[in-house]
């Protein structure tokens, strides 16, 4: 966005019980004549933050009023927890032509490092994505192409959320009583170490020390963000989890 001149203007996400919710006074606050596009990904990373009906209006309402492009980056889209439905956002009413769908089978088919993606867009803008494609986009590979074919026709989703799932309700068992931002769908969530008397970058390392790797979220925001680190609990097996909690609170101490 910054290449072209564009100004990004960030609406903070906020914690809750039931995980993070979207701050919709500020989403309005937002909202101007120049206003070009909205830009996110659902769930979220690192956050897991999937949006709520409210949230979900919000969008569409904006969208269509003002005939502002959503860019939704959907990687994720069907990783949700709790019976939670998935939304299709070019599938709700007014947003089909409005809405730029950024897709690919890194994360919902576990495919990291393959570089299959694609774009589902109107005929009206597909063009100048093409041509951005051109100047920044790299050529997929044969084996990488039918590897994703592949993927993409497997039925093993629904397992793979369910596994998921299961690995975020153990992490967020191991850590009852701390300040851990449930995910209602992802591969992550976030703790505040600010909340629990420290900080992301100190208990980063003290977490290391004990042979938990945590992101601390220094460089992901500007206020809210650097608080927290991240625990990536997607491509650990519920043993391995089960043993976090001891170990995150050594590390506090």
């Amino acid at each position: 966005m910054r290449l072209v001149g564009g100004v990004p203007r960030h609406v903070p996400l906020h914690p809750s019980q039931q995980g993070w919710r979207w701050d919709l006074d500020a989403l309005e606050a937002a909202v101007s004549d120049r206003m070009q596009a909205i830009f996110f990904g659902n769930p979220s990373f690192p956050s897991g933050w999937v949006l709520n009906d409210e949230e979900w209006a919000a969008v569409q309402r904006i969208s269509t009023e003002r005939q502002i492009r959503l860019f939704y980056w959907s990687a994720m889209e069907a990783i949700v927890f709790g019976g939670r439905k998935v939304v299709v956002p070019a599938a709700l009413e007014g947003m089909r032509d409005l809405t730029v769908t950024l897709g690919g089978v890194a994360c919902e088919q576990r495919m990291i490092g393959w570089w299959i993606g694609w774009i589902v867009a109107s005929e009206v803008v597909t063009p100048q994505l093409g041509m951005v494609h051109i100047y920044n986009g790299l050529v997929a590979s044969g084996f990488n192409q039918l590897g994703a074919i592949s993927a993409l026709r497997a039925d093993d989703h629904p397992a793979g959320v369910a596994e998921w799932e299961r690995r975020h309700d153990v992490t967020m068992e191991q850590l009852a009583g701390l300040p851990a931002i449930p995910a209602p769908g992802g591969w992550s969530l976030l703790l505040d170490a600010q909340a629990a008397g420290t900080t992301a970058p100190d208990l980063s390392a003290a977490l290391l020390e004990h042979k938990i790797a945590a992101t601390p979220m220094t460089a992901w925001g500007e206020t809210l963000a650097p608080r927290h680190v991240r625990f990536v609990y997607s491509n650990e097996p519920v043993e391995r989890l089960a043993a976090r909690g001891e170990r995150v609170r050594a590390a506090l101490r």
